[in-house]
């Protein structure tokens, strides 16, 4: 039973591993398809109604990919 203990934590951290390249990919494509500086537009300009609505995104890109990643 130990090796199947083994081959579960290996498959856990090629899977988050995955899941964290997948949502940072997914946040670049967000980023370069604004027409916008994000940066500029939440820190300088303190747009708190954009800041939630790109933690919504983020939380939904990380639900789908942990969901995908689950099966």
């Amino acid at each position: 039973m130990p090796g199947d203990l083994v081959k579960q934590i290996i498959s856990s951290v090629v899977f988050s591993f995955l899941g964290l390249i997948l949502f940072g990919i997914s946040f670049l494509i967000i980023k370069l398809i604004l027409p916008f500086s994000l940066r500029k537009e939440i820190e300088e300009d303190q747009n708190t109604a954009l800041g939630i609505m790109i933690g919504s995104v983020i939380i939904g890109l990380s639900m789908i990919i942990s969901a995908a990643i689950k099966g």
